[in-house]
């Protein structure tokens, strides 16, 4: 009997010492995921925005399609964040929209935050 009434408080003591490392990684899992959810927001806005590019020809349209492509990043996307080129898409040039966002972090144990590049590329001209 007295060996266990020794060990009593073993299991209260060794969940003590794992809540915080299973915590940490439930929180990195979490960090990683929105993460990985910003990276996709961000690249489809980067293939909408060409997409406009290269049809219309436009580059303040191709930056507007783009801000409204990604509707769920936090911060929100803004035209300075936009790079458009060339800024004539003549017929047979290939359009490129490189999007650099900086995505921050909920928690900020990981850091700040971590800048997040999504670039696509079409053909001008339709």
């Amino acid at each position: 009997m007295s060996r266990i009434r020794s060990e009593r408080g073993a299991v209260a003591v060794e969940f003590a010492l794992a809540v915080p490392l299973l915590l940490t990684i439930l929180l990195g899992i979490v960090e990683m995921g929105l993460a990985f959810n910003a990276q996709i927001s961000v690249t489809h806005a980067a293939r909408e925005a060409v997409r406009t590019m290269a049809v219309q020809d436009d580059p303040a349209a191709a930056r507007t399609t783009a801000i409204a492509a990604a509707p769920s990043l936090t911060p929100a996307l803004t035209a300075g964040e936009i790079a458009v080129t060339p800024t004539d898409c003549t017929a047979g040039n290939t359009a490129t929209v490189t999007i650099l966002h900086n995505h921050d972090f909920v928690s900020g144990f990981f850091g700040t935050g971590v800048t997040i590049r999504g670039t696509a590329a079409m053909r001008c001209g339709g």
